[in-house]
Formats: C-alpha cells, structure tokens, sequence
C-alpha cells in the first residue's frame, strides 16, 4: 500500500516523538528504578536498626540470649509488623550458622534460613542490570542484614556475637511500585504522542499547502482557464516557484487569451447594445447578428443578404453599396417596415491587405427619443423637488411667526373666551400645517447614513421606556424576544431606532381598549435579519394595505400620515424590506428585513 506524503510526514514526525519518548522513559525507569530500590534499602535498615535495638535491650537485662529472645513478645510484634512495608517479605534473626533464633513467622524458628544476595550488591550494579533484576520473571529476594554485636558490660569482657538480623525484600514488591510510579509519566507520554500526531498532521498540512496550490492550478489550467497563478507568497523558498508558474501559464495562454478575449469582448459589447448589429462577409452572407437586429431579420436569418431581405429593404440597399463601392455608408435617416425610424450606418472591416466584411449599425430614434425625454423628466422632478422644499421652508418661517402672536393674542384675550376659543381653533390648525411642513421637509431632505454595526437587543433596550410609557396608557402587554446572539446589522442607528420606534408606537395606538404588542428578532437566510412588530389591534382594512406607505395618506382622526411613510424610506434607505400583514379586528404583523452586517 502506498502512503501519501502526508501520511509519511505525519507517520515520520510521529515516529522521531515516538523514539523520544521511549529513550526518555528508559531513563526516567532506571532512574525510578535506582531510587526505589535506595529507598526499599533504607527501609530494611530501618528494621533491622530497630530490631537490632530491641535485642539490645533484651541482651542487657541477662541470662540466655535465645530465650530470651524467642520469649519477648515486643520483638515479636516488631518482626511481625516489618512485613507490612511495601517491599519487605520477611524479618528475622539467624544465629551465626543461618538457624532461626525469631522470625515473623515463629512456625519457622529453629528452621535453617536459605541465605540470599545482598541488596547492596544489586545496588553497585549498572541501571540495565538493576531493570533487569526487579523484571526478572518470577521475581527474586535480596537482604538487607545487619550483625548482632554487642559490647560487653564492662571493657574487660569481649564483645559477644549472637548472630545477625535480616530483613528480606521482593523484586516484585518493588516492581509494583515501580509500575504504580511509573503510571502518570505513561500516561502523559501517550498524551505527548497524541499530541505531537496532531500537530504534525497541521504541520504536514501546511507544509504540503504548496503542492496542493500548484495542483490546483494544473487542474485549472487543465480545464481551459487562462492565466492561471497560484499563491505562494507567504512560502518562503517556494514563492520564486509561484511567478515561474505564473510566467509559464501566461506564456502558453496568450495566444489563445488574446483571441478568446477580443471575440467575448465584442461579443459581450455588442449583445448588450441597444443599437441593431450585424456582421456580413465580402460576398454578402451574414456571419453575426446581435438580438436587436435578429427581432428585425426573419426567424432563419442566416445565409447571403440576397435570400435574407427584399431587394427594396433599407438594411439590404446600404451593404450592398458598401460591398460595391468598399467605403463606409451613413448615418442615414430610414424608414424600416415593421420597425420605424432608424439610423443605419455601414463600416468597412479591414484586416492587413484586405478587408473582412461590412458591419451595420441600426439605432432606434424613437429609444433615444425616449431615453431624452426621460432624463428630461428627471431634471424636472429633480428641480420641483428643490422647488417644493425650498417653498416648504419658507412656509415654515411665517407659521412659526404665526404660532408666536396667536399666542400673544391668546394672552390678551384671555377675558373673552369666545374669541379665545376661536383663537385655539386657529392654533390647533396652524401646529397641523407645521407638522405637515416638518414631514415634507423631513421627507425630502436628503439623508446622509452613518452605516455601522448595530445591535438590534441593545437598540430595542433603548426604546423600551418611550414604549412602555405610551402601553400603560391602554394597558398593553409588551413582550421583547431578541436573543443576545443575533447578528449585528449595517444601519444608521439614529435614523433606524425612529423607524422603530414610529412601527412600535404605531402599533400601541392600533390597540385603544389594551391587547398585546409582540416585538421579535431573528436570523433569516442570506445573512438578513427580520424584526417584527404583531399587536392585537382594531387591524387595517384591506382596501387601504396598499396606500398605507404613502406620504400624508392616514386612517386616524388626527394623524399627519408622514410616520409610515418615513418608516418605508428609512428602510429603504438601509437597503432592507417591509412587508404588513393584517385582519380586521384581528390585529397586524409588520416584518423589517435588514442585511447583517
């Protein structure tokens, strides 16, 4: 089976951590093996120091040593309890010939002691013959011994020698703990190893980005595509290899570009032309034809121009006099039957020495006719919109002088309230036609958008007091459902919290006698975001649906019907939807539909 180089840097990388840490966990086991059995030689001292003091103190008090030996039930617990170290399988005191003076086991005293190695012995010996000794099958025991020389009461009398203490230790004790040592470095090794698989499997990935770039573009070039380059600037070494490719590419495309280019080119020019285009060879056959000027020519248009149109045909007149005379024709005024006036013209095609062809051209009058009166109709608009908003505000100037002396005059008729109340008639009306001045004005002053992100949950937050405040007025339940994840989304947030908050408060007064107002956001496809507004309210009658946008058109008694409308432009604006729902007596949905940011 073949490996992929992938696979052999990831299996490479692996193998060299893999080897590392084998060598390392050699070391850190004899190393851990040393001191374990350090460690178990310092606890058979131990014992045999504190057996060895025991039998000190027995021997001092006189008579027979054995006896006394063999009866003192503290030097039993002592041997008896030496057994429960980790490493210690037995304790004992042989007299000089190796027979069991005290034993852990008293069924065994008086019974020979089959002699062993010493622990010290092992311990002199390299870490690979230590290993091997605590991994022996089956496992082995060492001692740790210590004589029993005691000094005599009084310096005349000779030292006595009643034999020694030896304290047994198992290899496979020791391995135990050497194993249960040895657990968490195992353990971390193989996270290590894991570790160092996924890191080279990243590695190897980015090491191979290369090769996999320059396939690509193989493939690509493979497939007909033309200057194809790949990117290796950010490769080091390998970013010289990436212009080659470029370079090669491009020298085996360019012929091949130069031609594809200039025919999609014109053909993609002369497709989208209003203007009716045909191309016809010397001998008069028809080698293209752009829609426009197929919509004139028969349904099979294809062939000589002899077989295509009438000898009288306008189109047919002027390239046969070019085709006669090779000079260029026009622009001449036609009529065309079925298509009404037309200014054709004619152009010599000519490539080297010769020339190739003839190219109509066939423009429609009555479209440019059209297109002038258009842009003429745009000009007008533009101006009556200047016009009306500078009337607008010079409207503005004189009502607010108005409002000034009606309230001066309120004040100084305050004795006659019939006048008075004329006077508040007068004022009432002169506030409605401000506001609908102020709406005109609001309306078709230009807005300049400060786009930027924008939180919908935060952004509702901030309307939620001017909301609750017109609810309680109806007691209206408000419920928000915005939840913190959403999307930010690209408006203006002073001009999209108004639109909001006029949907918002459109909403509360739709609902007179209470009801509930449902305010929702959520994600929707093709990164948008639609915000909803859904009231229990008297609802909008399906007649008015779809004027209910429209500047100064209203239902209510005293609206100005200017909020809706700006609702609408600032949606649109923000380059978003608004779509109502409604039934009468039911209630309204409206849907705002903005794009994320």
């Amino acid at each position: 089976m073949r490996l992929s180089l992938k696979a052999k840097q990831v299996a490479g990388v692996t193998a060299l951590v893999g080897l590392a840490i084998i060598l390392l966990s050699a070391w850190d086991l004899a190393t851990l093996a040393d001191v374990h059995l350090k460690e178990t030689r310092a606890r058979g001292e131990l014992v045999a120091r504190t057996i060895f003091q025991r039998v000190y103190d027995i021997i001092a008090s006189g008579g027979d040593p054995r006896t006394q030996l063999a009866a003192d039930g503290g030097l039993q617990s002592i041997l008896t309890g030496s057994v429960f170290d980790r490493t210690v399988v037995y304790a004992a005191i042989v007299d000089d010939h190796g027979v069991i003076i005290a034993h852990n086991d008293p069924t065994v005293v008086a019974s020979q002691l089959p002699p062993a190695d010493s622990l010290n012995v092992l311990l002199d010996q390299g870490p690979i013959e230590k290993t091997r000794a605590i991994y022996a099958p089956g496992g082995r025991t060492y001692e740790v011994t210590q004589a029993l020389v005691l000094a005599a009461a009084e310096s005349t009398q000779p030292t006595r020698a009643l034999g020694s203490v030896r304290v047994g230790v198992s290899t496979l004790l020791i391995r135990q703990e050497l194993e249960r040592s040895l657990k968490a470095p195992l353990l971390t090794a193989l996270g290590v190893l894991l570790g160092a698989s996924l890191v080279s499997m990243l590695l190897a990935q980015l090491v191979l980005r290369p090769i996999h770039v320059i396939r690509s573009g193989l493939a690509r070039l493979g497939r007909g595509e033309l200057n194809v380059s790949v990117d290796l600037s950010g490769e080091g070494e390998l970013a010289d290899l990436g212009d080659s490719f470029k370079a090669v590419t491009a020298r085996l495309a360019a012929d091949r570009t130069q031609l594809a280019g200039q025919q999609a080119t014109l053909e993609s020019v002369v497709e989208h032309l209003e203007d009716a285009v045909a191309f016809f060879s010397p001998d008069g056959t028809l080698l293209f034809a752009n829609p426009p000027m197929r919509a004139l020519l028969p349904s099979d248009a294809q062939g000589p121009l002899s077989k295509l149109l009438p000898a009288e045909h306008p189109y047919r007149l002027l390239v046969e006099e070019t085709l006669t005379a090779h000079e260029a024709r026009g622009p001449k005024q036609v009529w065309v039957p079925g298509a009404g006036d037309r200014l054709i013209m004619s152009h010599l095609v000519e490539g080297g020495d010769q020339w190739l062809g003839v190219v109509l051209v066939a423009r429609n009058l009555a479209y440019l006719s059209e297109v002038e009166s258009t842009l003429s109709y745009s000009r007008k608009l533009a101006a009556l919109g200047r016009l009306s908003a500078g009337i607008a505000h010079e409207v503005k100037n004189p009502l607010n002088a108005t409002m000034i002396h009606l309230e001066l005059l309120k004040m100084q008729l305050t004795d006659l309230p019939a006048a008075n109340e004329h006077v508040q008639v007068i004022a009432a009306q002169v506030r409605r036609l401000d506001e609908v001045v102020q709406g005109f004005l609001r309306f078709t002053r230009p807005e300049d958008l400060k786009l930027q992100p924008v939180e919908i949950g935060p952004l509702l937050s901030d309307l939620l007091p001017i909301i609750h405040a017109e609810a309680q007025k109806s007691t209206i339940d408000v419920q928000i459902d915005c939840p913190a994840s959403l999307p930010a989304v690209s408006a203006d947030p002073a001009l999209l919290q108004q639109a909001l908050l006029n949907l918002a408060l459109n909403a509360c007064q739709a609902m007179p006698h209470g009801g509930k107002l449902s305010i929702a956001a959520a994600a929707r496809p093709n990164r948008r975001l639609e915000i909803s507004f859904e009231d229990t309210g008297v609802g909008i009658a399906p007649e008015h649906l779809e004027r209910i946008f429209e500047l100064y058109f209203t239902t209510k008694e005293t609206g100005s019907g200017i909020g809706l409308a700006m609702v609408y432009r600032a949606i649109q604006l923000h380059d978003g939807e608004i779509e109502v729902q409604s039934v009468v007596g039911k209630g309204t949905t409206f849907r705002v539909t903005l794009r994320q940011a």
